[in-house]
């Protein structure tokens, strides 16, 4: 194994780990901040269903691992300059997603990953290594996870109420707290199904700039997916959930909306499902976004002024901030790796 091969393996580890400390806790928020759900416990679910979730989207449809492989054209060259900017591209990404979490700012680490694949195969190709055809279906992703999610929590909401509004607080409670820990299952699921798949094919895309032999392309000509792979990233990003997030839970699912229980579940409901059409149509998208945009659905579905404005704004700004940002570190990171290496 080369250097540079060993260092984008590494980094691309370190990428899937801290999608599992920083993405995977929105997952869960919701039924921690509603107490359905013991942070113990719930962070052992979303391990299990992160893992399910990666293996059985993988299996059915692996559109969204296409997707990303292709997003951008790192030409194999004999120096290994691709592999080399491919590296600087996942350091660049840990910096950022190392930060946001600091500050407890919930980042979309989908949107951190294709900023700084994009970055850094500027910084070796220029633009025309950009593929517009796949770029598009980031700004689709955007679009159904800000507004679709948006809409279908406020939607999902509204429906709840009337369903149930002649029914005793008490047994609604009990109903949602057993519906949401379904929910918040699904929702690991899905970001199982959605984050998996991006980092498979972008780990693939190392291994393919390294030895294209390495690495099987379906007919299609798109990568097909190792089960070892599978089991490999679904572990990482369990570690990496199961080590922390708990300032992420605490961002989403309670400082942004204070939510009761079949809130909550509405919230889960409405983001699994535009997981789930994202992820059969190909498109990726930010599983971050859609778990918080569908909070804000929810929670404006009761008022406006019940969603803390404040928070959300910190948040936009930061979804704002991630395009360029991530992808000018990873565009200087690498011109400094291709210097040094």
């Amino acid at each position: 194994m080369s250097l540079s091969l060993f260092i984008v393996v590494v980094l691309m580890l370190g990428v899937i780990f801290v999608n599992g400390w920083t993405d995977a806790p929105n997952a869960i928020a919701t039924a921690v901040s509603t107490r359905v759900m013991r942070p113990e416990a719930a962070v052992r679910m979303a391990v299990v269903f992160n893992f399910l979730g990666a293996l059985a989207m993988t299996l059915i449809n692996a559109k969204v691992a296409a997707t990303i492989s292709n997003i951008v054209e790192f030409k194999a060259d004999e120096n290994g300059l691709a592999l080399v900017t491919l590296a600087a591209a996942m350091f660049a990404i840990v910096l950022w997603a190392v930060a946001a979490w600091y500050f407890g700012i919930p980042t979309s680490e989908s949107h951190a990953l294709i900023a700084g694949v994009s970055g850094g195969a500027i910084a070796l190709g220029g633009f025309s290594a950009i593929n517009p055809n796949e770029w598009v279906k980031v700004l689709y992703g955007l679009a159904i996870s800000s507004v679709l999610g948006f809409f279908m929590g406020y939607v999902t909401s509204k429906i709840i109420e009337i369903l149930f509004r002649n029914i005793r607080r008490s047994t609604a409670n009990n109903v949602f707290g057993a519906a949401q820990a379904c929910g918040a299952a699904a929702m690991a699921f899905m970001h199982g199904a959605q984050d998996g798949q991006k980092f498979m094919g972008t780990f693939l895309l190392g291994i393919y700039l390294y030895n294209a032999n390495m690495v099987n392309v379906a007919a299609d000509g798109t990568f097909a997916i190792p089960l070892w792979l599978i089991v490999l990233c679904s572990l990482v990003m369990g570690l990496g959930t199961s080590v922390g997030g708990y300032r992420i839970i605490k961002a989403v699912g309670m400082d942004m909306v204070k939510l009761e229980r079949y809130q909550g579940f509405a919230a889960d409901a409405a983001a699994s499902l535009c997981l789930l059409i994202s992820s059969l149509t190909g498109i990726p998208v930010s599983t971050t976004h859609t778990k918080t945009t569908a909070i804000m659905g929810v929670g404006a579905s009761r008022r406006l002024s019940a969603v803390n404005w404040g928070v959300v704004k910190d948040m936009v700004w930061a979804w704002i901030l991630t395009f360029p940002g991530c992808g000018i570190i990873a565009y200087f990171m690498a011109k400094l790796f291709i210097m040094i290496f």
